[in-house]
């Protein structure tokens, strides 16, 4: 939303989230709807601040908590674009991340072990594990990293926020961020989901159980339900969303 549309600065308004346990939920909508700034709110970005209401996370009240306590007690945020890091490798990296968020000290030859695993789950070239973090990755690598990252950590709820967006055209856009997800439901299948996409083909691609759809407009939420709504918006999916928009 941009600031003209709403003197007061507010994004996002009224709404109204539950995501339970093993739990995939994905948000749809227009560009400039709120879609990453819900996201980043979730996550505790300092860009934003929340005037009313409040986020729970496990039974506290995160509102307050800074990124970094987020990260640690089990909450991921998949970007859209990955920063590089020069000078720290894959491997240096999910060592500090893992012993952050679960307090766990392996070795770095251990952990190898653990991400070597993965990264043949995941159709990573190994060689990937020694190089420096997101320095000179493709857009596809960059988001395969992202789904190591959330296969190793093991998070409690997981928001990807567009992770399919900006990978190379000839590669298959859903794939990598589909089986990325699956991999990992298979051994965290507890682990919430919160996907921001308006690919259909990737929310049919995550799972085959039941999903929760919330369209967003202007900041709320405008109309929520499964595959019933996916189909609507699949039938009509050229002007599903605006119409929706027009709608409220």
């Amino acid at each position: 939303m941009q600031p003209s549309e709403n003197p007061s600065g507010e994004i996002l308004e009224g709404l109204d989230l539950t995501v339970n346990a093993g739990e995939v939920h994905a948000i749809m909508g227009p560009s400039g709807s709120g879609k990453s700034t819900l996201a980043n709110t979730i996550m505790g970005s300092s860009r934003y601040e929340v005037v009313s209401g409040s986020i729970h996370f496990m039974g506290d009240d995160v509102t307050d908590w800074p990124t970094d306590e987020r990260a640690k007690a089990g909450m991921f945020l998949g970007f859209q674009r990955p920063q590089a890091i020069p000078g720290v490798s894959v491997i240096q990296f999910l060592h500090q991340a893992l012993a952050a968020r679960k307090g766990i000290d392996l070795s770095v030859a251990e952990l190898r072990l653990v991400t070597v695993g993965w990264m043949r789950r995941l159709g990573v070239d190994s060689s990937f594990i020694d190089r420096q973090l997101n320095e000179g990755f493709s857009a596809d690598e960059k988001q395969r990293h992202e789904m190591l990252q959330m296969a190793i950590l093991e998070p409690e709820i997981a928001i990807l926020d567009e992770t399919e967006s900006g990978i190379d055209i000839d590669i298959d856009i859903k794939a990598i961020a589909a089986q990325g997800i699956r991999e990992a439901r298979v051994d965290n299948p507890n682990m919430g989901l919160i996907l921001i996409t308006n690919d259909l083909r990737l929310v049919d691609a995550v799972t085959s159980d039941d999903i929760h759809i919330h369209i967003l407009i202007d900041g709320r939420i405008v109309a929520s339900g499964g595959r019933d709504l996916a189909a609507q918006l699949e039938k009509n999916s050229d002007n599903a969303l605006r119409t929706l928009s027009i709608g409220v």
